[in-house]
């Protein structure tokens, strides 16, 4: 939301009597905000009883995301830390992650950290969508080209069993098409602790990434140039 639209809510709000819940985002890094706005709205939609109580799903979350932590920190060595090791897949290779419909906001944001942090290139798809046109572009592979991608397929038990089929068999099919693949599986029992310890790994791995190809994630320079063009 834009700063003027959201003065413009907030003078209307008190003007109406209705209460605003502000969240101050000055000097927090646009891609480490993402908790605030996902908590507020967690809360809001709890307190008008759209959603049942978060609070245990939110605790056992943090929980996991703590234990996961633990294996990915950049203290724990490669042979010991997955977040290090698939970013050493993705070195030199185009990434492409796939989640199912419950995952797309995760396979979403691991797109977007290794596009700002590890200033690489990378898409995501959509299982079921994926499995009607992605899947498709098997038939024609281009051996020179398909040495240079990988395919990640994240998977959390809250996925649908007929999503989660869906994904195995997408995944067994670029497999014998020769094309580079692996997967990662969500921790926890919650759906919201699945969504977060798949955030935090991507952004680990993001990060990796980025001290692989030397890149510093908080560089601008082509976004800031286009802003300047427009």
């Amino acid at each position: 939301m834009s700063f003027p639209l959201a003065a413009k809510l907030t003078k209307r709000a008190a003007e109406i009597n209705i209460p605003v819940w502000k969240f101050d985002g000055n000097g927090i890094v646009d891609t480490a905000a993402i908790a605030y706005p996902f908590a507020l709205l967690l809360a809001l939609f709890a307190r008008l009883g759209f959603i049942p109580d978060p609070a245990s799903d939110v605790t056992e979350a943090v929980a996991m995301m703590k234990r996961s932590q633990q294996h990915i920190t950049a203290d724990v060595i490669a042979a010991k830390n997955p977040a290090k090791r698939y970013a050493g897949q993705l070195v030199g290779r185009w990434v492409t992650f796939v989640g199912t419909e419950n995952l797309a906001p995760v396979a979403r944001r691991w797109k977007t950290q290794i596009n700002q942090l590890a200033k690489a290139g990378a898409n995501f798809e959509i299982v079921p969508e994926a499995t009607h046109n992605t899947l498709i572009a098997t038939i024609n592979p281009t051996p020179t080209l398909n040495a240079h991608t990988m395919t990640l397929f994240m998977r959390a038990p809250s996925d649908h069993p007929r999503n989660r089929l869906r994904s195995d068999l997408m995944r067994q099919a670029f497999m014998l098409e020769g094309l580079n693949t692996d997967v990662i599986d969500a921790r926890g029992e919650s759906f919201i602790a699945h969504l977060w310890t798949l955030i935090i790994f991507g952004d680990y791995m993001a990060y990796y990434l980025a001290m692989a190809y030397g890149a510093d994630p908080s560089e601008e320079d082509a976004f800031v140039n286009f802003k300047r063009s427009l």
